[in-house]
């Protein structure tokens, strides 16, 4: 009987979500790091207003799922003039990001303000990372099935984001995809477990950031 009972219970943990099931546990969970993460938003909200010129939080337009896209938040981490010449890749050591956006980048924090993305319903908490419009037109002429990532919402983490470093490249976007599609075929509550579990090594290492 014990058997039993720990075969249904994998199951329930490595079975597929429901939509429904997605829906509550993004709202939940997102709910909750919103306000755990209230004080660190606080502190990151002052840093950069002391650090820079320009507004605390940067808006984007990015792709989300079906194609639609959204505005996306985060925390201001370049100088308000980074995209001056137009939108282009972020490189290691770019000189166009803060000092205090370096410290956001590096442990993730910049990324906070897109759990309001998520209880809107513009992202999920996993899924492929979203990307901008300008660099998912050019990929989608180069790389095969590249719009299949947007069958599903985009996430704040994901397969991709914990198993390769930031994709400043047509050629990291094809390497990308891959972990992307096999997300798609195989997105289960072990899965999600395992790149949670994953997300937490990337936050505390420093894992990717530029």
């Amino acid at each position: 009987m014990a058997v039993v009972r720990r075969s249904r219970l994998w199951v329930i943990t490595a079975g597929r979500w429901s939509a429904a099931e997605r829906r509550g546990r993004d709202l939940i969970a997102g709910s909750a790091l919103l306000v755990l993460t209230l004080p660190v938003t606080v502190v990151a909200a002052g840093l950069i207003k002391l650090d820079s010129p320009g507004p605390v939080f940067y808006r984007q337009s990015r792709v989300g799922r079906h194609g639609k896209t959204f505005t996306l938040l985060k925390f201001r981490s370049m100088r308000v003039d980074a995209e001056r010449d137009g939108p282009r890749w972020a490189s290691v050591g770019d000189p166009r990001v803060t000092r205090v956006g370096r410290f956001l980048r590096l442990t993730r924090i910049d990324e906070l303000p897109q759990l309001l993305n998520v209880l809107r319903g513009d992202m999920s908490l996993i899924g492929p990372r979203p990307e901008r419009p300008h660099f998912v037109d050019q990929l989608a002429q180069v790389v095969p099935d590249y719009q299949s990532r947007h069958e599903i919402p985009p996430g704040i983490t994901g397969w991709a984001q914990v198993n390769y470093p930031y994709g400043a490249s047509v050629e990291d976007a094809r390497h990308k995809l891959t972990y992307d599609l096999y997300y798609l075929r195989h997105r289960s509550r072990g899965l999600d477990f395992r790149i949670l579990l994953r997300t937490v090594r990337v936050v505390l290492f420093g894992i990717g950031a530029r």
